[in-house]
């Protein structure tokens, strides 16, 4: 379930201005951080980076604590296996990360996570189409405000598109006004429905 915690933070922020290619850097907002950011799947030497994000996130967000029991939230093991499994079969999903700063031209210095979310496929029979469900979107409390989640939902949407997807669908708990505010400017539409879940 998309939870985003803070208005910004936790589940978003920032601009993407016209990277064609999600993987390049992006170009951010003013008070962005100095160095580019850059937005990929998660690969086996991002994994540590995107796990930190993760669990620090269902650790932490009250309104993701708040569902957990009905989501049958199995703490760090669960993720531990969940990201396995992303690795093990990108044809289900992924973990988008973002990252801050620039490889060394050996790839041996890998920049810092600062942004991740997940991302699994389905089919819609209203669209006729693959179409995606985003989950889990959190942002570094270092980096929050300075549009890393707008960059990270905007380079992941341009991702998507390119590869036949047509549309994105997330949760987020109805108490979370900033989080609302966050999708409502990325072009999310409220639909009047809830969530529900049986555990097997």
């Amino acid at each position: 379930m998309s939870r985003p915690s803070r208005p910004e933070g936790e589940c978003r922020t920032a601009q993407h201005e016209g990277n064609a290619d999600p993987a390049r850097p992006a170009t951010t907002r003013a008070d962005a951080p100095a160095a580019p950011l850059r937005f990929a799947a998660m690969t086996a030497a991002t994994r540590a980076g995107a796990q930190a994000l993760l669990s620090a996130f269902l650790r932490g967000d009250d309104h993701y604590r708040a569902s957990s029991g009905a989501y049958g939230d199995g703490g760090d093991d669960a993720l531990e296996r969940a990201l396995d499994l992303f690795l093990a079969r990108p044809a289900i999903g992924f973990v988008w990360v973002a990252q801050s700063g620039e490889a060394d031209a050996t790839e041996a210095l890998v920049p810092e996570v600062v942004g991740a979310c997940v991302v699994c496929y389905a089919i819609s029979t209203s669209r006729g189409s693959i179409v995606a469900k985003l989950d889990d979107v959190t942002v570094a409390a270092a980096a929050t405000g300075r549009g890393v989640g707008a960059a990270m939902i905007e380079a992941l949407a341009a991702h998507l598109a390119v590869r036949g997807v047509t549309r994105i669908d997330c949760a987020c708990h109805r108490n979370n006004r900033g989080a609302w505010r966050f999708y409502e400017r990325l072009g999310f539409v409220p639909l009047d429905e809830e969530r529900i879940a049986k555990l097997l």
